[in-house]
């Protein structure tokens, strides 16, 4: 067997087309890569919320309805805004333009609603996420600290604390 040196290498782009639609409780099996078992039982709660309209719960799917990028809109955090939460895309599958996607269609979602301001933190450990949301035209505009629980290999939990910029974008234009 021979292999052939990386310069020799073949290089092919795909295009798949996705589909943005609402999560729901039969996409949590393919959601695994998003976070703990207990992060999808937190994901299913907020999807009883979706049901009684307070938050918005998207999935960015393949065409065989595979949830690849998924994340919420919460619209009882700040009057007059949706707020981003939870954006998270397929590992394998991040910088190939799935989060933007996302978040058009979360955008989408709160201008639906009469709204006009978007609104997220995005950790200061995650330059690349920051970078993101700058590109889509989202402004710092203070920070905050946040925690949350999240399960260890052992399954126990443990206490998550991280600082936030704060980001909002007028969605107006």
């Amino acid at each position: 067997m021979s292999l052939l040196p990386a310069e020799a290498a073949e290089v092919a782009e795909v295009v798949v087309r996705v589909v943005v639609r609402d999560l729901t409780p039969a996409d949590l099996p393919a959601c695994s890569w998003s976070g703990s078992a207990t992060h999808l039982v937190k994901v299913a709660r907020e999807l009883e919320r979706a049901q009684a309209g307070e938050v918005d719960y998207l999935a960015v799917c393949t065409p065989v309805g595979l949830p690849v990028a998924i994340g919420g809109v919460d619209y009882q955090v700040t009057e007059g805004a949706g707020t981003l939460w939870q954006l998270g895309v397929l590992p394998a599958l991040q910088s190939c333009g799935l989060g933007a996607v996302l978040v058009g269609a979360a955008e989408d979602r709160i201008r639906a609603r009469g709204l006009r301001r978007a609104e997220l933190g995005a950790e200061e450990s995650n330059p690349r996420a920051r970078a993101l949301y700058e590109r889509l035209g989202y402004v710092a505009y203070g920070s905050r600290p946040d925690a949350w629980d999240v399960e260890a290999a052992d399954g126990s939990l443990r206490r998550y604390e991280t600082m936030c910029t704060l980001m909002r974008k007028d969605l107006s234009r």
